[in-house]
């Protein structure tokens, strides 16, 4: 039986925010409407503007309302001001068309050294067809980029080195104890709506207050990122878990 793909973030979405608990983890999200858009920069300040079927970051948008008299976006390296929200969210508009996009509330991430990062959190069904969280890994940011994929130039860490200069190892172990849970969590709920799913892969910000958001979920995550760690052993589990459940491994 074939491993089931969702491309739709909205799908995902709609299916996660059925779970109370994990409702609380997930940033607002609407589909892309300008009215929408006037609503959460008023709120938030900050929005992240993607399309609702898209990998390794591409046509994400950063949004920003910097004053009444001053908005941004930025795309790729590419920063650009506009002087009011209207003239901003006409450009906007005609950059996207008539696909499918989503609006997310921006999250301020960690950083480290100076560089936003997040983490990819890689959930598996291993051998005894239980969900398990295989791989917890970080990716840091582009200097000149707002994405932090490593297909667009994002750098693989490992979590202990990124959380270094925020936490001692003991709590930096207890956290991905709860990461590791969260990521169950969110396998277990896709399930009730997708029940071929084999493998997702959660990118999850963790802000200034250490508190872990689900941007997205990925149901072709890739499990070559985690060989990319000096320790081998993560991408080892992850690979057998791949072979177990029939997904093919170069």
């Amino acid at each position: 039986m074939a491993i089931q793909r969702v491309k739709s973030k909205w799908a995902k979405t709609k299916v996660l925010l059925l779970s109370e608990t994990l409702r609380e983890r997930i940033p607002v999200t609407k589909r892309w409407q300008i009215q929408q858009l006037a609503a959460m920069l008023d709120e938030h300040g900050m929005v992240y503007v993607k399309p609702d079927q898209g990998t390794f970051g591409l046509g994400v948008v950063r949004v920003e309302k910097v004053s009444d008299a001053e908005y941004t976006y930025q795309s790729g390296t590419l920063l650009q001001r506009f002087p009011s929200f209207d003239k901003m969210a006409s450009s906007l508009q005609s950059r996207i068309g008539s696909r499918a996009y989503l609006i997310q509330q921006g999250i301020p991430l960690l950083t480290y050294e100076g560089l936003r990062f997040d983490i990819r959190v890689m959930v598996q069904q291993n051998p005894s067809k239980q969900w398990e969280t295989t791989g917890i890994i970080g990716r840091l940011g582009h200097p000149q980029k707002i994405v932090t994929n490593y297909h667009s130039g994002g750098v693989i860490m490992a979590f202990d080195q990124l959380m270094q200069p925020y936490m001692s190892p003991t709590q930096t172990d207890s956290y991905k104890i709860w990461m590791a849970d969260i990521g169950a969590s969110v396998a277990l709920q896709l399930q009730t709506r997708y029940p071929r799913l084999k493998e997702i892969g959660i990118d999850v910000a963790i802000d200034e207050s250490f508190r872990p958001w689900i941007l997205e979920v990925n149901t072709l995550p890739d499990p070559y990122i985690f060989r990319k760690l000096n320790d081998k052993s993560m991408f080892r589990r992850i690979r057998r878990c791949c072979l177990a459940y029939g997904r093919r491994m170069k």
